[in-house]
């Protein structure tokens, strides 16, 4: 997992990367891993951390990265 140890966000970002986050892992079909919601979260971490506000695209990165995120 990557450090986001000295991520520093204002409530009204994470507000939106918590909604990004639920959204993105509502598509996932069940049983969802938890593997894949960290997966997902660090996405939306490290997206958001460049300056990106916008739920939807914070959502659709994160499931890409997942989709083409090797097999383990």
């Amino acid at each position: 997992m990557e450090n986001f140890s000295n991520a520093a966000f204002a409530p009204d970002v994470i507000a939106i990367m918590t909604a990004a986050l639920r959204a993105a892992v509502a598509t996932l079909p069940e049983p969802v891993h938890a593997m894949h919601v960290d997966a997902l979260a660090q996405s939306i971490l490290r997206t958001a951390s460049t300056g990106e506000r916008d739920v939807t695209v914070l959502q659709r990165i994160a499931l890409m990265e997942l989709q083409l995120a090797p097999r383990t």
